[in-house]
């Protein structure tokens, strides 16, 4: 079948094969590694994209569902080889650790501070619970999104404010 998508602000049109996942189709049809495959059940958010406006785990969504759509993936965060504010926040705070959960992690991000532009290190959790990352024990990323929504306390108490 062919799909057309616009990905990152670009179209683009493919053949595929009616079983491709989105997340499949993205690595392997256009090149968009950045989203990865990790458990092929929707349960560890790593191949998180947006697909019109809204989140989903493109492990779950066929290629062919998402025809006409338009999708971001983790490649269109930078903007000509500058990092968004949330990746540079998690390269400060050294959110990043082997990089596998990173993408989903930082769309997920992007998406809670889009419908809570300064949540609390409660909400931080529950927006990112779909993500699972085995390498930072979670705090440098609630660090990097309290820093991004401009809610970081001074040196004094640690760095972070306690909400």
């Amino acid at each position: 079948m062919q799909v057309s998508v616009t990905v990152n602000g670009q179209l683009f049109q493919r053949d595929v094969e009616d079983h491709w996942t989105l997340v499949r189709f993205l690595r392997e049809g256009l090149g968009m590694t950045g989203s990865k495959e990790g458990c092929g059940a929707g349960e560890c958010g790593a191949c998180t994209v947006e697909l019109d406006g809204r989140t989903v785990n493109s492990c779950l969504v066929l290629a062919v569902e998402a025809d006409g759509a338009s999708i971001r993936t983790v490649e269109g965060e930078a903007d000509h080889g500058r990092l968004s504010d949330i990746q540079a926040a998690f390269a400060r705070h050294h959110a990043v650790q082997c990089g596998f959960c990173t993408g989903g992690m930082v769309l997920s991000v992007r998406d809670l501070l889009r419908r809570n532009p300064t949540p609390t290190v409660e909400e931080i959790q529950e927006g990112i619970e779909g993500n699972f990352c085995r390498c930072t024990g979670y705090q440098q990323i609630i660090e990097a999104v309290l820093d991004v929504s401009g809610q970081l306390g001074d040196a004094a108490d640690g760095g972070v404010r306690h909400v």
